[in-house]
């Protein structure tokens, strides 16, 4: 681009390139290492570093030169000057406070008051008009993205405004700063941009418009409306203050709303916290707002008299009188402001009502108080002024004047009149004016809205511009201050939240891992503090508490918040207490000290409430108008009730009729912030850079101030957090290549690939950096790194190339000088010759004859055309000779012809099928053109259907209109539902809260209703007769059923004040003092009771009046105490009555007596609570009511006889105080005895339930026992019939067993044949993809071996839980035992057994009440863990909630993304493209795959090797635990436990069973995907033929890639290789855990051995029979065992065979759809004939890939007979499982026999019991006692035997684990035997479509011969064509010859070279083109 000179506008928004890019600037700052250090004058100065001693650095500044040692965590670090003046401060790489100020202030300096911070957009007050909002300005901005143009207000509009109409996403510009930062002046040019740009009458421009100049503007009447509005609310809320001349006193939201077309349609302003105050006082230099000094100096005539208008000085609200404004008149802009409000459609008796209110609000502060002489009653002594006011506001005089002087007050039901102190009225005028002015502010601004809303429209979006005051602080910051510094919190959590999902946005969009952080919760805690409503309150909440406690001052509302948010982190309390009203709260930008004073009454917003209701009855119906809510207002009565402490219920009942400034303003923000978060936000920050308002002046502590208020430095401060900096890939490329420059190799690479190769180069720590899919991201400071170090480098290269380019230029100086010296040396001989000949004669002579010497010139030209012949003739003989050689080439080249189209023949076939598939693609592409041109007729229809919609819609407006209005309403109620919304969710926020305290209280509530629930049960049984008894007390209830709530508390009350009443009446006696305030507090008591009655309602204030006038008089409380004896006197009889009840109540505690004896003589007898538990209720409830009864008859004579207690006697108090104390004992004395009682039938029912559920155990305990006996009994007899038929069952089975053998043998014959069908099917095997498969597939027998482990985790914990019920078994079993020989011990000694069962019975409730007491635990820790549960439900709801949220605006994000999705659409194609590079790729992982599964079937065999070392030391285990079973003697096993093992291994065989069927499932599955597989593989087979061209050149890289991938593979399989070891050595752990179990089960043995050799002599007889039973067993189970197993063998066979036959019907069709596309390829061969040089390439190719696959094939095949071999060894070992399985099902048998035995001897031992007792009996008695020692004896021993069994049952449980294992085990390798047949199988297949493709191919070299006689044809013409050729060259020949025409001939012979040179270069182009052919298809 050409340099241009800059414009004027052009200066103030682009930055000078030349600066940055100077290398001037870049040496410097890399030389010198600047940096930033602080500076008190300039914030920070420049500085290089020079030393560095620890913590300490000198430093030299850059300014001065001047030496400073600063601390080096003051240092802060400089970009470099490429980041000089950079629009956007997130961009620079040394993000801190410096270099921010720093490029604010460059930028400022040169004219750049716009700068973009992250989101934010800082602009800087320049206290001077720039050129820069223009409409070539605003044409410059339009439609343009905010990279593409400069930072300006007006981009931030244009970017807000497309986003609306793209997204349809409603938009918000938020502009917040200081008073004077220029917030009011970017809205307006914000609502000018938007007027302009989005107007309906863009191009229509008024005749006026055009000639008043090129800067005005052409809007329509609805945007002239919305610019008018901004003159009008400026004049009635912006005012002069210190700072601004124009500052705007309160904060609006202006609501610009747009159509579908992005048309205006409307607008809404929203104002909060205008500063009333402003009306009534003023700084010295500050004015009041602007209207009330436009209207005293713009109001002329009438109407200024109308107005009653008085000159500045007169006004004492003016403070400052009249106070120019530079450069502005007030006249002028009161008639500005008069126009625009006419534009608004305000009327001329709108306007003259407004300027009224004005004037009285002035006239107002005109009314002066004075003081009484005497009294503090304020006077109104001149009342000019009040009447102007009335005369203005349209209300009397008189009544005015007495409402503000002595207004009514209500006082309960009174009103009074109470006079004001000066003091008073001049607040209550002073309230009045603020009032009045914000009632007329709100109304202008309803009559704004109304004007802009006129139009009717719909708006579809919107888009919002808040201008509110930043976060301030001052010295004294007040109330205003934490309502706007609060507002500021919300908008910078707002602008956190944003900034979070923006950078989430980006971070995710580029695929970054980064641990999200939300720094909107930073702010949370401190808006808490703010707002929280309860748990604890807030600061809000807590000044709306204070303002309705009486008494309440700023004092008590400061220490009640220090007290409950004391602790709170965002809180403190000021060291030096200037006074008690303040605290400190730390925000975002700082610590902010409140001072509380006044702030309960700015909160409250107290009005004289006689004013208002005086206003809102005026004459004037504008008055009226504005004073419509008067019954809203905060009274005085409110006011002095919060002063009275007696008042308190008359201010609840105001309670609802106001809301406080603070709960109107937390509303009005909450809504604000709701819309504000449904909008994308835009941040504008304002900064006002020094207070002198001076042009080109920056203040940088002023400004750094800010930049930390408006939250620009916590933006920073975020972006810090994260990697701020970001690079597109070849911009990092570009600028640091040369960093590393080897490291990138040539060639062209990916921007992606190449800047991770230049990361790895640098060696940078990769928490520095993230590598996005488009950028690089950068962390702060590693930028300005990389700059150093490219500068060094840069500096390096550009000394080399200075030193090489001054070389050079010295050496060609120096030569040039030599030849300079030459020349002059020849020059001066040439000049001495010259001088020396210029007067001869003779030389004069040649000179002038040598001219005329031409003859001798035509001699020389002859001669040079001579030479020219001989050449020419020279070339002539060259080209005959090159001829001869050319036509002998030509020959040649002809039988090289021959031979090459002979080839072309074989090799147009194969070019066929790849021409015609690219003739298919054409065809496809053909297609999609025809239907895109289709689409495009269609656009076309569709652009003139629309233009025919344009023309209806003209039609339609009409109806268009009616619809608005509708929609209007529509939007009306949508607008109150989104309130409703707002107001919902505060709810729900109280709710949440509520709900955590609810949950404790639920917690208590609980344990509380499982005790009432129990009772219920037990009570809903008696409900008929509570009913009858309820019945007489009917009446009574439906009574008192109103009271009982406030009898209760009334009950209370009474209690305290009878205490209270005790101690006056003993003061009576003592003091008369004491008296007054016994009497007091008497009458208290009395007024509360009457305040509770609404009857004696008034009655009871009056007595209250009367007595606060005695209690000042002595006299009176004299007579006051004889009225209160005869009210004592009364009090007697009420105690008589209370006596009655006492008595009564007496009465009902001796029944209560007999009632608790009687049941308890019915608990002793009958156990049965229930009814006892009723009655008791019942009386309860009785004594309850009798008590009410008391209590209402107590209230009923105080009611009664309040009037007569004047009249009664002071002798009774003596009486009252005695009967007092006797009822308070006696109702104490009967709350005792109720709690005993109480007591005692909590424990009693405990008790009875316990004995019930004991008594319930027992007896099931005992018919569990019965049912056992008689279980056992049966089993006997069916053991003794079984004994009888297995006998003649033997021979049966004898004969059966031998023809099961038979049977087996002909199953094992055939599985033989099948076992070599299926090796010699084996003999070929599957390709790559199979065994990829195969990998896939023992990765999931890894997985379900781990759900396997999982599973024999939770059986055995199954089995710990059977044991523990065995346990329980076998001890009810002895139980039972013991039960027996008690009965005969019965028979004995009926005395002994009897105590001993009651001992048992004893005992055994005992441990059922244990049992119970652990279940109730568990119970209680179960509740425990559902509240946990419930907890943490609660807790995912809320999480579920949230992301709700998010998903909400993942589906925003999403319709954004639908939006964009025409756009991709075109992109869609290009990526089509990239699919088939993803083939290629997707081949190369094929190959890859096939290595890795290579690998994996090496591992596979080691695996298996080491397996079958395991599987042999299990065998060895097994022997070994066999030898044990067999060692153990068979008699002491118990049956339980047998049975229990019998059931196991049935579990197991039935487990077998399922997994049989599971393995089935998979095999189905696994054969569907061979399926799908091979149709995959076809596919792929056509895209290999496509491709194959491109394979050997590729194939080095692929080589490469398979080595890398081996080692990768062979890094796994060490991997699992360590896992195995790992296995193994658990194994050996188990092993020796085997080991140990096995020794103790010995030891075990050994004991059990001898503890029953007393029984072995006894068991002797019976041991023969056993043993026959046993072998008839096993031989019988052994027969059935062989049968099963022989089935299930032939239903797998008959499985295998069927499956063999589906997989041959497969590969049939496989077959005829090969012959189908074999004729499909013959035609399509056929028909193409053009292909010529790449079929011979292709040839060749076909015949590698056809040695490739046969030696696959061979490898497969070898492959196949080691899984042959491995399926032989698995059937091996499946049959040695199947005989252990055997073995343990005998030894089962045997354990079954043995408890048989068992069972025998113990009724032997029993019936020897019976008659040993019946010897015994006979004989003597003596011997009893030794009997029952052998008896005790032999407990002991089955006690024994018992715990042995447990051991061995354990050992045993243990080995059926390591069975289970095993049988695991077996099931893979099952499982991988059957993927080894299917895969045999597939390998079939495959082989014969290999032999299909290769009769394919003969066919094909077939087609090949057929081709080559078509060249022979095309080479017979080509002959002739050569003889033609021939021809004409003997005709150039005999032209040459002619020497007449020598150039024509040489012509015509480079005509005839040229030929040939043609023909010989259009050979070599086919050469190439089959050379390119054949690179293109390697590539």
């Amino acid at each position: 681009m050409s340099k241009k000179a800059p414009s004027d506008d052009e200066k103030f928004l682009f930055v000078d390139k030349d600066f940055l890019n100077s290398p001037m600037a870049q040496a410097d700052w890399s030389a010198k290492k600047l940096v930033w250090i602080p500076s008190e004058r300039h914030g920070f100065e420049a500085a290089s570093i020079k030393e560095e001693h620890g913590d300490e650095v000198l430093v030299e500044l850059a300014d001065s030169a001047k030496k400073v040692t600063v601390n080096k965590d003051d240092i802060q670090k400089m970009n470099p000057p490429k980041f000089s003046k950079v629009e956007d401060m997130a961009e620079l790489t040394c993000l801190n406070e410096a270099s921010v100020l720093h490029n604010i202030r460059e930028r400022y300096f040169s004219g750049l008051i716009y700068t973009y911070s992250g989101l934010f957009c800082v602009v800087v007050n320049p206290y001077k008009m720039l050129p820069i909002y223009s409409e070539k300005i605003i044409d410059m901005y339009k439609g343009k993205k905010r990279h593409e143009v400069p930072p300006h207000i007006y981009a931030i509009a244009d970017n807000a405004y497309r986003n609306m109409m793209q997204d349809r996403e409603d938009q918000s510009i938020l502009c917040t700063g200081e008073s004077g930062a220029g917030k009011t002046e970017n809205t307006k040019k914000v609502i000018q941009y938007l007027a302009l740009v989005a107007s309906s009458h863009k191009g229509k421009k008024d005749s006026s418009a055009q000639q008043s100049g090129a800067n005005q503007f052409a809007y329509g009447e609805l945007e002239k409306q919305l610019l008018q509005a901004n003159p009008i609310l400026e004049a009635f809320g912006n005012a002069k203050t210190i700072k601004n001349d124009n500052s705007s006193r309160f904060g609006k939201f202006i609501r610009i709303n747009f159509d579908v077309t992005g048309y205006i349609v409307g607008a809404n302003i929203e104002t909060y916290l205008l500063e009333k105050s402003r009306c009534i006082r003023q700084a010295k230099t500050e004015r009041a707002f602007h209207i009330f000094y436009y209207m005293i100096a713009g109001v002329q005539g009438k109407q200024r008299e109308e107005l009653l208008l008085e000159p500045f000085g007169s006004y004492r609200f003016l403070s400052a009188g009249h106070v120019q404004l530079p450069g502005q008149q007030d006249d002028e802009m009161y008639e500005e402001t008069m126009e625009a409000m006419q534009i608004m459609g305000l009327t001329d008796e709108e306007r003259l009502d407004i300027l009224k209110v004005c004037s009285t609000v002035m006239q107002l502060g005109n009314i002066e108080f004075k003081k009484e002489r005497n009294q503090e009653q304020a006077t109104m002594p001149d009342n000019t002024a009040a009447q102007k006011v009335c005369h203005l506001q349209g209300i009397n005089v008189t009544d005015f004047t007495r409402a503000i002087l002595t207004p009514r007050i209500k006082v309960g039901r009174e009103v009074v009149q109470k006079a004001q102190t000066k003091e008073q009225a001049d607040f209550a005028i002073e309230a009045l004016a603020k009032a009045v002015f914000e009632r007329l502010f709100r109304w202008i601004l309803g009559r704004v809205n109304k004007a802009l809303d006129k139009t009717k429209r719909q708006g579809a979006s919107f888009l919002g511009i808040l201008d509110i005051a930043g976060f301030e602080i001052f010295e004294d910051n007040s109330f205003e201050q934490l309502c706007i510094n609060y507002t500021n919190e919300k908008l910078q959590q707002l602008f956190n939240h944003t900034m979070f999902i923006l950078e989430q946005e980006e971070y995710q969009r580029e695929g970054i891992e980064w641990n999200f952080i939300d720094f909107g919760l930073d702010l949370q805690p401190c808006i808490e503090l703010i707002e929280r409503p309860n748990n604890p309150p807030g600061v809000l909440a807590l000044l709306d508490e204070e303002c309705w406690f009486p008494k309440a001052t700023d004092v008590s509302f400061v220490e009640k918040l220090s007290n409950t948010q004391g602790n709170h982190i965002k809180f403190a309390k000021p060291k030096q207490l200037k006074s008690k009203t303040e605290f400190s709260l730390f925000h975002y930008a700082g610590r902010v000290d409140y001072n509380a004073s006044a702030w309960l009454t700015k909160n409250m917003d107290p009005l004289n409430d006689n004013v208002t209701s005086l206003l809102n009855n005026s004459s004037s119906q504008f008055v009226q108008d504005l004073w419509k809510d008067a019954d809203r207002v905060v009274g005085l009565d409110t006011i002095a009730k919060m002063s009275d402490s007696s008042m308190q219920s008359g201010s609840k009942t105001k309670k609802g009729m106001f809301r406080t400034v603070g709960q109107l303003y937390k509303e009005s923000l909450a809504k604000l912030m709701t819309t504000l978060h449904n909008t994308q936000p835009n941040f504008v920050r304002c900064i006002i850079p020094n207070h002198e308002k001076k042009a080109g002046k920056l203040d940088a502590f002023l400004v750094l101030e800010q930049l930390r208020c408006n939250g620009v430095l916590e933006g920073i401060r975020i972006c810090r957090q994260g990697f701020p900096n970001r690079i597109v890939f070849q911009e990092f490329r570009q600028r640091y290549e040369i960093l590393a420059a080897n490291a990138i190799p040539k060639g062209f690479m990916d921007g992606k690939q190449a800047c991770c190769l230049m990361i790895k180069h640098l060696d940078l720590d990769p928490n520095l950096y993230r590598i996005g899919q488009s950028k690089i991201f950068f962390r702060t400071g590693v930028l300005a790194q990389l700059e150093e170090e490219r500068d060094l480098k840069i500096t390096v290269v550009i000394i080399a190339f200075q030193a090489q380019a001054r070389g050079f230029l010295a050496r060609k100086a120096f030569a040039k000088r030599q030849q300079q010296l030459t020349a002059m040396k020849v020059i001066q001989r040439n000049c001495a010759a010259y001088l020396k000949l210029r007067n001869w004669q003779w030389w004069r002579l040649f000179t002038k004859v040598k001219p005329l010497l031409q003859v001798t010139r035509q001699e020389e030209e002859m001669g040079l055309k001579d030479e020219e012949l001989t050449r020419a003739k020279e070339v002539a003989v060259k080209f005959e000779s090159e001829l001869k050689e050319i036509s002998l080439k030509h020959t040649s080249v002809l039988e090289e012809r021959n031979a090459l189209q002979e080839q072309l023949q074989a090799e147009t076939e194969l070019y066929a099928e790849a021409e015609e598939m690219r003739v298919r693609l054409a065809a496809k592409k053909q297609e999609l053109e025809e239907i895109l041109h289709e689409m495009e007729a269609r656009l076309d229809e569709e652009e003139e259907r629309a233009q025919t919609l344009l023309v209806d819609k003209k039609k339609m407006q009409q109806q268009m209109q009616e619809l608005e209005e509708h929609l209007e309403e529509e939007e009306d109620a949508r607008q109150k539902l989104q309130l409703e919304k707002v107001t919902c969710e505060g709810k729900v926020k109280k709710l949440e809260d509520d709900i955590l305290v609810m949950e404790d209280h639920n917690n208590k509530l609980l344990k509380e209703r499982k005790l009432m629930e129990e009772r219920i049960a037990d009570f809903s049984s008696n409900l008929a007769e509570e009913e009858e008894k309820s019945k007489n007390l009917t009446k009574l209830k439906n009574k008192h059923e109103s009271m009982i709530s406030e009898l209760e508390v009334r009950l209370k009350k009474e209690e305290k004040g009878r205490q209270e009443l005790d101690k006056a009446k003993r003061k009576l006696e003592a003091e008369s003092n004491d008296m007054q305030e016994q009497i007091a507090d008497l009458q208290a008591q009395i007024a509360d009771l009457k305040a509770q009655l609404a009857k004696k309602e008034e009655e009871l204030q009056n007595a209250l009046a009367r007595l606060e006038d005695e209690t000042a008089q002595k006299n009176n409380a004299l007579k006051k105490i004889r009225e209160l004896e005869g009210h004592i006197s009364d009090l007697q009889e009420d105690l008589d009555s209370e006596r009655a009840a006492r008595n009564k109540a007496e009465k009902i505690k001796r029944d209560l007596g007999e009632e608790l004896e009687a049941l308890k003589s019915e608990l002793e007898d009958t156990l049965d609570t229930t009814a006892t538990q009723q009655e008791l209720r019942a009386k309860r409830e009785q004594e309850v009511n009798l008590l009410k009864r008391a209590i209402d008859d107590e209230n009923r004579t105080h009611e009664a006889q309040v009037q007569e207690m004047r009249q009664k006697h002071t002798q009774a108090v003596e009486e009252l105080t005695e009967q007092l104390e006797q009822s308070k004992r006696v109702k104490s004395n009967l709350e005792k005895a109720k709690q005993a009682l109480e007591k005692e039938t909590s424990e009693l029912t405990m008790e009875v339930r316990s004995l019930n559920q004991a008594k319930q155990d027992g007896e099931h305990k005992r018919k569990k026992l019965e049912g056992q006996v008689t279980d056992l009994q049966t089993r006997f007899t069916d053991s003794e019939k079984q004994k009888a038929e297995l006998g003649e069952r033997c021979s049966k089975i004898t004969v059966e067993l031998e023809s099961v053998t038979n049977i087996l043998n002909e199953a094992e014959g055939k599985n033989i044949k099948l076992s070599k069908d299926v090796s010699s099917l084996t003999a070929q095997l599957q390709d790559s993809q199979e065994l990829l498969a195969e990998e896939t597939r023992q990765k999931l027998q890894f997985s379900t071996k781990l759900r396997q482990a999982e599973d024999d985790k939770n059986s055995l914990q199954e089995q710990l839980e059977e044991e523990t019920e065995a346990k329980r078994n076998v001890e009810r079993h002895v139980s039972t035992l013991n039960l027996q020989l008690s009965d005969s011990k019965k028979k004995l000694d009926e005395m002994t057994g009897n105590v001993e069962l009651l001992e048992e019975n004893k005992k055994r409730l005992q441990r059922d009440l244990e049992a119970a007491n652990t279940q109730f635990e568990e119970k209680a820790s179960a509740y425990d863990k559902l509240e946990k549960t419930k907890n943490r439900l609660q807790q995912e709801l809320e999480d579920t909630l949230m992301d709700l949220d998010n998903q909400r605006q993942n589906v925003s994000n999403l319709e954004k993304k639908q939006k964009k999705f025409d756009q991709m659409l075109a992109e869609e194609k290009s990526i089509s493209s990239k699919y088939a590079d993803e083939r290629d790729r997707a081949e190369a992982e094929a190959r890859e795959k096939e290595t890795k599964a290579l690998s994996l079937a090496r591992a596979l065999e080691e695996a298996q090797g080491s397996r079958e070392e395991l599987e042999r030391a299990n065998k060895s285990l097994k022997m070994e635990m066999e030898d044990l079973i067999s060692s153990k003697d068979d008699v002491g096993k118990s049956v339980h436990e047998l049975e229990k093992s019998k059931r196991g291994l049935e579990a197991q065989v039935e487990e077998m069973k399922t997994q049989l069927e599971e393995l089935e499932d998979e095999l189905q599955a696994a054969e569907d995907a061979k399926l799908r597989l091979e149709v995959n593989m076809q596919a792929l087979k056509a895209q290999f033929d496509r491709d194959l061209q491109g394979r050997d050149e590729m194939g080095e890289e692929k080589k490469r890639q398979l080595v890398k991938q081996v080692r990768e593979l062979e890094t796994e399989l060490e991997d699992e290789r360590k896992q195995r070891t790992l296995a193994t050595a658990a194994k050996k752990k188990l092993e020796t855990d085997m080991k140990d179990l096995e020794g103790q089960v010995e030891t075990a043995s050994k004991g059990r051995d001898e503890a029953i050799k007393q029984l072995r002599k006894l068991q002797a007889q019976m041991k023969d029979y056993q043993r026959e039973l046993d072998d008839a067993h096993a031989a019988r189970e052994e027969v059935l065992t062989t049968a099963k197993e022989s089935e299930k063998k032939a239903k797998g066979l008959e499985a295998e065979l069927m499956q063999m036959q589906e997989d041959l019907a497969a590969a049939e069709r496989a077959k005829k759809q090969a012959e189908a596309e074999r004729d499909e390829l013959s035609d399509e061969l056929s028909s193409n004939s053009s292909g010529k040089s790449a079929l011979a390439d292709e040839k060749r190719r076909l015949e590698a890939k056809i040695s490739q696959l046969e030696e696959e094939l061979e490898e497969e095949q070898s492959n196949m007979e080691i899984i042959n071999d491995r399926l032989r060894k698995s059937t091996q070992q499946v049959d040695q499982l199947n005989n252990e399985l055997q073995t343990e099902r005998s030894t089962s048998q045997k354990n079954e026999s043995a408890r048989q035995q068992m069972e025998r001897q113990n009724k032997e031992l029993k019936a020897k019991l019976q008659e040993m007792e019946n010897q015994v009996k006979s004989k003597f008695k003596s011997s009893i006692s030794a009997l029952e020692a052998k008896v005790a004896q032999l407990e002991e021993q089955l006690e024994q035997e018992n715990r042995e069994k447990q051991a061995s049952a354990k050992g045993l449980r243990q080995k059926d684990k390591k069975l289970k294992e095993l049988l695991m085990s077996v099931e893979d390798e099952r499982k991988q035997a059957e993927q080894y047949k299917d895969q045999a199988e597939k390998s079939n297949t495959r082989m014969k479509q290999l032999k299909r493709q290769l009769e394919e191919s003969e066919e094909e070299s077939q087609r090949a011969t057929a081709a080559r006689r078509k060249l022979q044809r095309e080479l017979d013409e080509a002959t002739e064509t050569s003889d033609a050729m021939s021809r004409e060259v003997n005709s150039l020949k005999s032209k040459l010859r002619r020497g007449t025409e020598p150039s024509f001939g040489s012509t015509s012979r480079r005509m005839g070279g040229g030929r040939r040179v043609v023909e010989d270069a259009s050979e070599e182009e086919a050469d190439s083109q089959g050379d390119f052919n054949g690179t293109k298809s390697a590539e």
